[in-house]
Formats: C-alpha cells, structure tokens, sequence
C-alpha cells in the first residue's frame, strides 16, 4: 500500500494557466489576473452594501470634531461634509468604473498610465497609507472591545495595569487591542467576493444600532445640546482659509477611496455605468454619519456634564449605565471598525503587496502580512504620543490627489477610454513606455505635489515657518489633483505617446473568448486577437 505524504507549504505562488501569466510571472499572478467571468459576483446591491458599510465608521463619525474645533459651526462643517464627499465621489466613480470594465486591479490599471515600474510610485504612497491606518484603525477596534468586555464583565476594568504609561496602551487595551486583531483574521482569509456578504450586514445592523443612538440624543437633550447653538467664531480670510482647509482635510481622510475602488469594481457582474450612483449616494451617507456624530456627542456633552466634548463614540458609551446598551453599541463600533478595516486598508494593501511580489504573495497572504505589520508598528504609541506623525498621514493625501487625477485624465481623455487589457500584462508591450516609466506621469506628479510640501513639513512641524507657503497646502488635495490633471492632458497633447494609444479597446473577455473560456458580456463586437 503506497502512502501519501503530506503536502509541503508552498512558498511560490501556483501559477494559473491564463495567457496573462505566460512569460509575465514577475508582473501577475492568478489574483492580479482579470477577473473571470464566474468569479463576478457582486451586484448593485453589494455596492450600496459596501458603501453603506463604508461610510459607517469612528473616523466618519468623527469628521466634523475637527472642523468645528477650529470654529466653524455644525451647518458649514456638515455642508464641507457633503461638498467633500460629492467631489471625491466624481473620482471615486470615474476609477471605479475602469475595474470594472477591465476587471483588473487598481495596481494593475495603474501600469497603463505610469509604466510598469513608474506604477510602483502609486502602488507604494497607497500601501504605506494603508498599512499603517490598518494599525491604527485596529486599536480604535480594540477600545470597543475593551468597553464590551466592560460590560459583560465590569471587574475588567478594575484589572491592574501592569503595561508603563509611556507605552501609550493599558493592559485593557492590550487585551482588546489582541483580540479584536485575532478576531480579523478569519475575515483576511476570506475570498474578496465572499466579503460582500460581510458589508451586507454591518450595513444593516450599524446603521440600525447608530440610528437609534441618533435618537436617544435628541429624546435625551431636547434640542441637540450646545453644539447646535455655536455659530462660527471666524471672519474675514481666516474664515476663508478655514473652509478650504476643512475641505481638503474631508478629502484627505478618504482620499484612498479614490484610487482603491477598482480592487473591489472588478468583482462586479453588472454594467459599469451603476457607478455613477456614486455621486448621488456618497455625499447622502457620509453627511448623514457626521451629523449622527455631532448630535449624540453634543448630548454626551450635555448630559453627563464633561469638560470637552466627548467625540470618541466608545468613551461616550462607556459613561451609559446599561451595561447591555454598553455593550451592543460597542459591538457596532467594533464592527464597523471591522469592515472599514477591510474594505479601505487591508484589500487594498494585500493588492499592492501582490503587485510588488507577484511569485510570492496573493491577496490572502498580503492581507494576513498588512495584520502581521500592524503588531511591528506599535500602533497604539503612534496615537498616544505622535500627533505630528498623524498629521503628517492624514496630510499624506496631497500625494493621492496627483495619483487619482493622471489615472482620470489618462484613461477618460488620453487614452479615449481604450486601453488594451493584455498589454496591461506584458512589460516589453505598449505600455512600456521609456524603460518602464511614463515620464508624463512623473512630471505631472512633481508638478501636483510640489506646491503642498512646505505646508506639509508645517504640519508635521509647527515650529518651522513658511509664512504664507502655508496656503497652497490648505487646499492641496484639490490643488494637486487639478495641478496634475492639467499638465498629464498638456504634455500629452504637446508630446503625445503614439505606441501607447490603440483604436480598439482590447478586454479581458476577448482574451478569454480566444482562449475558449469565456464570452463577451457588455460588448456586442466580435472578440479581438490577443496583442503581442
């Protein structure tokens, strides 16, 4: 009788059998490849699922607290809300709509605009951001967790600390911190198509949870509170300067959602023209989150008395008396952590990691290397002690606006909507460009970035002045991205790349007719021949 042995662990990546992966190992692997026809499963329903799992999180619920601080009222912060998110939803749509026509990956999709090794610019500035608000993000998670335990049982608050308080975290939060890390990774090891289901719920059982605490403010503190009463303390251009800050500070928080959509777009089995329910939805949604936030925070306010205006949502419920009410609103704040944790940092990060290392890492595996990072980067020291360093991410999006825009103008008005899918694959094809850097690109991304710099060195160090070099950074997402978005169009217009242009758009189903596994589903033309 022969024995089996166990298989070993492989290290390599298994390879499929697709024509994009012949001879283009470095650059692909089966998930970096176009999406096939069975895998596309998220409908217009799972997008508003996700969105709507999206947009309801601490950060969103959040957003308003910092505009208001600086002495704007609760009406120009939510309109700045909404003008912010209408903005970035245009974009949002605009890449999102790429994935899914070409069914491929935003690190891929990038290749076509800046080269196969210039794509390594946006891959990176996307997976440092990623990377390190996952960390951040998954501490947020552990203070709900903390506050459940609390309620379930109150004597673990009452456990001595045993961690020094430079570290920046309790034992409490270590604990939480650990578990609600442990609790993720179950859901990293999950199929991209199979978390649709995931949003799905949170996007049922948050709002629901978070619509209620809207209205326990207002049945608790008739009127709102104070907050609502505040109008703005600023005049002049101070007032002027404010507003514009404030906006880019909206975009800039979800400025990844501008470039990242097409990882999660390329699962889509319906017409790329459902996108643009983007731009009536987006701005609904997030507007509506931060109002939740400003209301039920003004009634904490109010209620139970406190100095400063409790803005973290899991320090609010923990002052609640109902142990049952602590914990299943802390339930909804770990999962919407959860989620958003997903959905903006660790897909997106397992996408670049893939990109960078195609042999070696998929989805899966980045997804679980972007956790193991989390431990590396001791997150927890990084929001008690680093201010600067946080501003220093949050101000990290004036490099995202220049990204999003060369991919905008490259695929809607350079390349004419058309870009050849395979070649998208092949390092020595039209997208080659000169050694494997669109120069276009590396010019329009100087050119957007530049001007935000000195603002940006202020942020992260106030005691270094720049006088008035301050202004171009207030409005630094809008000025790079249009920055860019014109000199991309001008020097293609002056010097245009003629190989790199085609008259027929070439998709991932012509491929896959060809090879006889797949049918065209949007087009009615006969399939084109693969590119050489």
């Amino acid at each position: 009788m022969k024995l089996s042995l166990p298989r070993r662990p492989r290290l390599l990546v298994p390879q499929s059998e697709s024509s994009f992966v012949r001879g283009n190992i470095r650059w692909t692997n089966k998930d970096l490849d176009p999406v096939p026809l069975a895998m596309r499963k998220w409908t217009v329903i799972s997008f508003i699922g996700y969105w709507i799992s999206d947009c309801f999180s601490v950060a969103n619920w959040q957003l308003a607290s910092s505009i208001i601080a600086i002495g704007l009222s609760w009406k120009e912060s939510l309109g700045l809300v909404a003008l912010g998110f209408f903005i970035l939803s245009i974009v949002i749509a605009m890449n999102g709509a790429v994935g899914a026509i070409y069914h491929t990956p935003f690190p891929v999709i990038a290749r076509a605009s800046w080269g196969f090794w210039g794509s390594y610019i946006p891959v990176l500035s996307r997976l440092i951001l990623a990377v390190f608000w996952f960390a951040t993000n998954s501490v947020n998670g552990g203070n709900s967790v903390v506050v459940m335990l609390g309620a379930i049982w109150p004597s673990f608050l009452k456990i001595r600390n045993g961690i020094p308080e430079g570290e920046g975290i309790t034992t409490q939060g270590m604990i939480g911190f650990f578990l609600f890390w442990l609790f993720q990774i179950p859901f990293l090891l999950v199929h991209p198509n199979q978390l649709r289901w995931l949003f799905l719920i949170k996007s049922i059982i948050v709002p629901a949870a978070w619509t209620a605490m809207l209205i326990w403010a207002f049945i608790a503190i008739p009127g709102g509170g104070e907050l609502f009463s505040h109008s703005s303390q600023l005049t002049g251009s101070s007032y002027s300067w404010a507003m514009m800050s404030s906006l880019t500070a909206v975009i800039g928080n979800y400025a990844t959602l501008s470039v990242n959509q097409a990882d999660f777009s390329r699962y889509s089995c319906v017409s790329p023209r459902w996108h643009i329910l983007y731009v009536f939805l987006l701005p609904v949604f997030f507007t509506f989150i931060a109002f939740i936030g400003i209301a039920v925070s003004s009634a904490g306010q109010a209620l139970y008395h406190t100095e400063s205006i409790p803005w973290d949502p899991n320090v609010l419920v923990s002052l609640w008396s109902s142990r049952a009410c602590r914990f299943f609103a802390a339930f909804s704040f770990a999962l919407a952590a959860l989620g958003s944790n997903i959905s903006a940092n660790s897909l997106s990060a397992a996408n670049d990691f893939a990109a960078l290392a195609p042999r070696y890492l998929t989805i899966r595996r980045g997804q679980v290397l972007c956790a193991l990072i989390a431990w590396a980067l001791v997150p927890w020291k990084i929001l008690a002690s680093a201010g600067s360093f946080l501003n220093f991410m949050s101000a990290y999006a004036v490099f995202l606006g220049p990204i999003a825009a060369i991919m905008v103008c490259d695929f809607w008005v350079v390349k004419g909507r058309k870009y050849d899918c395979m070649a998208l694959y092949q390092p020595q094809g039209i997208y080659r460009y000169t050694r494997g850097f669109n120069s276009h690109a590396m010019i329009a991304f100087v050119v957007g970035t530049t001007p935000s710099l000195p603002g940006l060195i202020h942020s992260v160090n106030s005691h270094i002045h720049i006088g008035v070099g301050v202004h171009p950074y207030e409005f630094g997402w809008l000025l790079g991205f249009f920055g860019s978005f014109a000199v991309y169009l001008s020097l293609n217009y002056w010097f245009p790349c003629v190989d790199a242009k085609i008259s027929t758009a070439v998709f991932a189903d012509d491929i896959l007719v060809v090879t006889g596994h797949a049918k065209p589903r949007y087009t009615n033309r006969p399939a084109q021949p693969p590119t050489t």
